[in-house]
């Protein structure tokens, strides 16, 4: 196809002389008149033989590991070559190449792993013809669950998200991709619930994705109240209201922080999936309330890639906080496609754990993408170490010792076994944490998050000066935030 392409367009420039291939049957052969001339341990033969300016990498099927190792080959044998890539198969769900298409290689290449092969039909049963709201849906997460839940023939979709412009650079991409599918744009906070309320009454959703949350370790570290005011109390009111609005399907994004976390945040997470188990206890037999956790989402909003590549572009250095700190990735295509996918299974009360492959050491992920760059690491770009920040662990855990992990009928999702809380005991903490937020008492938010949530150890959370607990008001009704 891209040799096709090529052959049709030669404004590009780009002239298809020889094909790669290390399938040695092939060797010899031709495509579309273009000889397959050898196989990668060739390369640097055949870009001298034909005088190859530039190195197409047409394997879209194949896993970061693979590309990684063309990627070497060319480096060693040709390093002169240009190299650009076809995007992997979640950037082709068309099926179609087009040599607009074609692009240089991004970290995602050397990361990604074989396509998910996902049940259509589980995920069409439950979103077709549904009227689907997904909160942050301006954000990276929420903006591609939109793009993926449009595959599927929703009823309409309602856009809630507090960020006007990306709302609106949504609006426009929905006008041009998917023309068919109705919208409404909601703009406001999750916070507010009588605003909230209004949403559930009017337009009705029958799914929704919750993918709004502050997400930024250092800064809740240092805003512990917003934490609270938002991925707390703002996640309480929409768990509410899905509950006595009949909603059949919530689905709530979490994260690896919130497991053992050293983070407000991460806490502040693990109390969200707390409040989702106990919406589950109380829902109606055919409502689905569910948490999905996984690791860094390569690309995201406040992901180490972007801030390697304006550090890299300023001519560095770059900045990785400590030697071993390693991380699980995922690209942005594959998380939303497994949330799609463990949503489906439609076990009221899980925490679906998504396999999250290798962890990376984020200084091997800097080296790499300086080279991708075009520069030499710690010669031409150098790297330098800051330390951890508050909150931050050397490596993330996807499940605590006890919560045991337990296999679906998905290759790729995990269940874990969470202990919840008990209701009354939940509503006390929620309204104790909402006192302690309005009262900006920021070392007893640290204080009761340690006490509550599992494994949670806090730095600064008090030990110097410990706050003396409330008393606790077991069945205590947490009072809903509302803006004036």
């Amino acid at each position: 196809m891209v040799i096709r392409e090529l052959l049709r367009h030669p404004e590009t420039g780009l002239r298809p002389v020889a094909v790669i291939d290390d399938d040695s049957a092939l060797v010899g052969t031709s495509v579309q008149g273009v000889p397959v001339a050898g196989s990668t341990s060739d390369i640097g033969a055949v870009a001298e033989q034909f005088d190859i300016s530039d190195a197409l990498i047409a394997m879209p099927s194949q896993h970061g590991r693979v590309i990684h190792r063309v990627l070497q080959e060319l480096r060693e044998q040709a390093p002169h070559v240009e190299y650009r890539i076809v995007p992997g198969m979640y950037e082709l769900l068309s099926g179609k190449v087009g040599v607009n298409r074609i692009r240089h290689v991004e970290i995602d290449d050397l990361l990604g792993r074989p396509p998910i092969s996902l049940d259509d039909e589980g995920i069409r049963g439950y979103l077709h013809g549904r009227r689907v709201m997904v909160t942050g849906a301006g954000g990276s997460i929420g903006s591609e669950l939109i793009r993926q839940i449009c595959r599927y023939g929703p009823a309409s979709l309602i856009l809630f998200g507090h960020g006007e412009n990306s709302i609106y650079a949504l609006e426009r991409e929905l006008d041009r991709d998917w023309p068919e599918v109705p919208y409404e744009s909601v703009i406001g906070q999750i916070q507010n619930g009588s605003r909230l309320e209004f949403i559930f009454r009017t337009l009705q959703p029958d799914v929704v994705f919750h993918a709004a949350a502050h997400k930024h370790v250092p800064l809740m570290e240092l805003n512990p109240e917003e934490a609270i005011f938002n991925n707390v109390i703002g996640s309480r009111n929409l768990v509410n209201l899905a509950r006595e609005h009949g909603v059949t399907h919530f689905v709530n994004i979490s994260t690896d922080k919130a497991v053992n976390p050293t983070s407000v945040m991460g806490a502040s997470k693990r109390m969200v999936e707390f409040l989702v188990q106990d919406a589950a206890r109380a829902a109606d037999p055919e409502q689905v309330f569910v948490s999905v956790r996984f690791g860094n989402v390569l690309g995201s909003r406040g992901s180490v890639i972007p801030v390697f590549k304006s550090q890299i572009q300023a001519g560095g250095p770059v900045t990785v906080t400590h030697p071993d700190v390693v991380r699980y990735f995922m690209t942005i295509p594959e998380a939303t496609q497994l949330v799609l996918q463990a949503a489906s299974q439609g076990r009221n009360g899980e925490a679906y754990i998504l396999d999250m492959g290798e962890p990376v050491r984020i200084v091997d992920l800097a080296r790499e993408l300086i080279r991708l760059s075009g520069f030499e690491p710690d010669t031409e770009i150098p790297i330098r170490f800051t330390g951890l920040r508050a909150g931050e662990k050397l490596f993330e855990e996807l499940l605590t010792e006890e919560e045991r992990s337990r296999v679906t009928e998905h290759e790729n999702i995990f269940t874990a076994a969470l202990q919840p809380l008990d209701s009354d005991v939940l509503d006390g903490v929620v309204a104790e944490l909402t006192s302690a937020a309005l009262a900006h008492d920021r070392q007893l938010i640290r204080a009761l998050l340690s006490e509550f949530v599992p494994g949670c150890q806090l730095d600064g959370d008090g030990q110097d000066a410990a706050p003396r607990l409330p008393a606790r008001r077991s069945g205590s009704p947490a009072q809903p935030l509302l803006s004036n």
